[in-house]
């Protein structure tokens, strides 16, 4: 089933829902939206559970951003609450992985496993080298952004989340996918509200069985925020996805697949 679900301040999000099952939700990275889990319908689907997907909002086909507060955890609540789906296994890459972790924090009644991607982290605080590799690695970005040159901003964002390239297939549709949202440089995130004391601060609470994964080719960052979930989530696993770069699961399906069945299998309700 595919359709949309009306939000209490009168956004909207678009979604797809099928299978039976246990259900496991499915949260992109930002820069793109929901298609990224493309390669992993048919096969969760057929391993016996609910696949549920979404725009998060500001992305794909789901409600863009304004000035109005807003929070994707709350967003995703009322997504579970209209689709009656009282517990979800969640699934979130990137900035998805980040919601997955916040909502695991803040309502863990919802939540029966939780599989951060090369997931970001609310609260997280750089060091001064990681700072410093942002600088070099994203030089010329925001100067195109504000020269309205935000064809070629994109790409030099692509050379950082899809350093493997975007020639091969999976790093077309990576590429296809981000250029699709490419309003998404110029969306006003201000009023989104933030978990406080944020999810850094707190990642003793979650008590979901957890799968962490890391991507073998991904900023410096990303795999430090991969060591303290590993490190701070009690009995967390972890596992690095070789060959992939920030769209794990897009660039490596069949590893990442063979990475999150078993885990989803050993712990579903």
């Amino acid at each position: 089933m595919d359709g949309t679900i009306a939000l209490l301040d009168g956004g909207h999000l678009a979604f797809e829902d099928v299978g039976d099952g246990p259900a496991v939700v499915f949260l992109h990275p930002g820069l793109w939206d929901m298609r990224t889990w493309d390669p992993q319908i048919a096969t969760f689907t057929e391993a016996g559970y609910r696949v549920i997907r979404y725009d998060l909002r500001g992305y794909g086909h789901s409600s863009r951003l304004g000035a109005e507060p807003y929070s994707h955890v709350a967003d995703l609540c009322t997504l579970l609450d209209q689709l009656d789906v009282e517990q979800a296994a969640l699934v979130g890459c990137s900035m998805g992985g980040a919601v997955a972790i916040d909502t695991a924090v803040t309502a863990p009644a919802r939540v029966w496993a939780l599989v951060p991607v090369a997931a970001g982290l609310s609260g997280f605080e750089p060091t001064a080298e990681e700072e410093d590799w942002w600088e070099d690695a994203g030089a010329g970005i925001q100067e195109a952004v504000d020269a309205g040159e935000l064809l070629r901003a994109q790409d030099l964002r692509l050379a950082i989340w899809a350093s493997l390239g975007t020639d091969d297939p999976a790093g077309a549709a990576i590429r296809r996918i981000a250029f699709d949202n490419i309003h998404e440089l110029t969306m006003d995130e201000s009023g989104q509200i933030e978990l406080e004391p944020p999810a850094a601060h707190r990642l003793h609470e979650i008590d979901a069985p957890t799968l962490v994964l890391r991507a073998e080719h991904d900023p410096p960052e990303m795999r430090r925020i991969f060591d303290l979930l590993a490190a701070g989530i009690a009995g967390a696993r972890a596992r690095t996805i070789e060959g992939a770069d920030h769209v794990v699961n897009l660039r490596q399906p069949a590893a990442f697949d063979a990475a999150v069945l078993p885990f989803l299998a050993e712990v579903r309700p």
